[in-house]
């Protein structure tokens, strides 16, 4: 799949689902990414659920589809559809790079071999980019 969650043909053969420890590393990745959203005051007004389990499950069982595990996340909720389903979202270049930063942190606390944390790295930065809906933002 690419960003948007499309079929992609540069996807990874083998699954970084398993090499990296399958869903509870997913799990631990989402927890910390929405550790930092839950308090960031650009980001947390996107979420409009006053508990962010379900947004946190929505982007768990994303990321362990595109990445080799279980198809849970289609079963459950049809084609990903990432720009269509973040599209009433303002994101633009502040969003993307705070998204981002969370991200990181969470990537980083997994303690993953090199090429496994580039890999994911690479994927969330991409996705992040692709999500951008405002070319500008206002001054």
């Amino acid at each position: 799949m690419n960003p948007a969650g499309e079929s992609d043909r540069s996807r990874p053969s083998a699954t970084l689902f398993d090499a990296i420890g399958g869903e509870p590393t997913f799990r631990k990745l989402v927890d910390e990414f929405y550790a930092g959203v839950a308090t960031d005051p650009l980001l947390r007004p996107m979420y409009p659920e006053e508990d962010l389990g379900p947004a946190a499950d929505r982007l768990t069982l994303f990321l362990i589809q595109y990445w080799g595990g279980p198809n849970t996340y289609s079963a459950q909720r049809g084609h990903p559809r990432l720009r269509m389903r973040h599209a009433p979202f303002r994101i633009g270049v502040a969003e993307r790079d705070a998204w981002l930063r969370h991200m990181r942190r969470a990537v980083d606390r997994l303690d993953l071999p090199q090429e496994h944390a580039t890999a994911l790295w690479a994927y969330l930065e991409r996705a992040a980019f692709f999500m951008v809906n405002v070319m500008e933002d206002p001054a």
